[in-house]
């Protein structure tokens, strides 16, 4: 569609990042596209496409140059997100994941920390971010996880559920408690745990709707024994590290759900225009024109409003909590509507596995649901209209 085309056109990149968003355009167009539905239909963990992914060095993109990296544009890697998502929803989640779980170790990490740690995603590795628990999502603040200190080392107990990568992780970013400080936001920390460290261990992985191809574990941490070297700042810093890890990673959930939601109305123009009813296409039916002209209206105004926050983002805002909510809900409400449409314009082929439209609906279901549920987000961007009592 020419609206989106245009948008995507008004994204300020460098030559260089043009030049990877080309590459991971046609790779994700051609071999990923080409493989997702066995990677779907089996739940085999899609090691060729991070292999394919790593010939093109993606990980570098958002690792600092001293480690290794080859830094770009917030808005390069929105891009990047939303296309391989488009192909491979599993593997833009697997992807992404790299991004959001070394985010507070490259945003809070000390140089020496990130010389030795990052360097490994640099080179591919993968990385696991490790907030929920069996009896803390939404609610992180509520979690139980132990961090308790031991001379030069922290001894981690815990469980964590729904870790994605968290079979497969070299690196993970795990928040817990800190022992010793009060109950509550204070003591909630953050540190590195390296693959293979005594006591980790992966409990089971998750028999999922969606995202099948994307392994998402249970993990637990048992008398688990980490250097106090690869905790992030001082104990008790981890809700600062937490909320702004978040908000980096919300807009990233909201083009990967973008990228479903585009996939999704692409299928169904492309049927629509293509499936007769009553000797007539179906597209030429008012009551279908006037369903896409909705769904492509709240599909371009999603995307600009992502790369608004992208601006932001790369102009070195810090406080942008209330848009990145905005984002990420209405993204992944308009994947779930969109997806949900497709298959209903697809009439009973929709509900079948020969046509993408019946993956796509189901894994835009988690989008609303993970990095906050969009209750959650609802709520928060209620409250920040409030004012005090009294108009103050």
């Amino acid at each position: 569609m020419r609206a989106l085309e245009r948008l995507d056109a008004g994204v300020a990149l460098t030559a260089e990042e043009a030049l990877l968003l080309e590459g991971v355009r046609a790779l994700a167009r051609g071999q990923i596209a080409a493989r997702a539905a066995h990677h779907d239909r089996t739940a085999e963990f899609p090691w060729e496409n991070v292999r394919a992914l790593n010939a093109l060095g993606l990980n570098g993109m958002f690792i600092p140059a001293a480690c290794g990296g080859s830094p770009c544009s917030f808005a390069a890697y929105l891009l990047c997100v939303r296309e391989i998502s488009q192909a491979c929803a599993a593997t833009g989640v697997i992807w992404s994941t790299n991004s959001h779980a070394m985010r507070p170790l490259i945003e809070f990490g000390t140089a020496a920390q990130q010389a030795r740690l990052l360097p490994r995603i640099a080179e591919g590795g993968l990385a696991a971010l490790c907030i929920t628990e069996p009896t803390a999502g939404s609610d992180a603040t509520g979690m139980l996880t132990r961090f308790a200190p031991a001379g030069d080392a922290v001894v981690v107990d815990g469980a964590k559920t729904f870790i994605t990568n968290g079979d497969v992780a070299d690196l993970y970013m795990v928040f817990g408690k800190w022992e010793g400080i009060a109950e509550g936001k204070a003591a909630l920390s953050a540190l590195v745990i390296e693959q293979g460290t005594p006591g980790l261990r992966v409990v089971r992985t998750e028999d999922k709707m969606g995202l099948r191809a994307s392994s998402t574990a249970a993990l637990e941490f048992a008398g688990c024994r980490v250097p106090r070297a690869n905790l992030l700042g001082e104990p008790g810093a981890g809700l600062r590290i937490l909320l702004a890890s978040l908000n980096r990673s919300r807009p990233s959930v909201a083009a990967h759900a973008l990228g479903i939601a585009r996939a999704a109305f692409e299928d169904a123009v492309a049927y629509v225009n293509a499936r007769t009813q009553s000797g007539r296409r179906i597209v030429e039916f008012q009551g279908i024109q006037f369903l896409l002209a909705d769904l492509a209206s709240e599909l371009a105004l999603c995307e600009a409003w992502l790369w608004h926050v992208a601006r932001l983002v790369d102009a070195g805002a810090t406080d942008y909590g209330v848009e990145a909510s905005m984002l990420k809900l209405r993204a992944s409400d308009l994947a779930m509507r969109m997806t949900t449409e497709a298959v209903q314009l697809h009439g009973g082929y929709g509900y079948i596995k020969d046509y993408r439209v019946e993956r796509l609906m189901r894994d835009a279901k988690i989008t609303q649901i993970w990095e906050g549920t969009n209750q959650i987000h609802r709520q928060f961007i209620g409250r920040s209209l409030m004012t005090r009592a009294g108009g103050r």
